[in-house]
């Protein structure tokens, strides 16, 4: 399954969800942006956690 633009992911160290819609306002990451747009070194909001504990949300059950 390949991933999509508007597919949400999970920190798993936090469970913070990045969703695609929001952005990230605080790091200036404008609604819209999918997640592998991020950059590299881009960090959960919530506990710091990097981008690659981030897992994404299944949402087609």
């Amino acid at each position: 399954m390949s991933d999509r633009a508007g597919d949400r992911w999970e920190c798993g160290v936090c469970w913070t969800v990045y969703d695609p819609a929001a952005g990230d306002e605080a790091a200036g990451v404008l609604p819209g942006t999918p997640f592998e747009a991020l950059p590299d070194d881009w960090r959960c909001p919530h506990c710091d956690g990097a981008k690659a504990r981030f897992l994404r949300i299944d949402d087609d059950s």
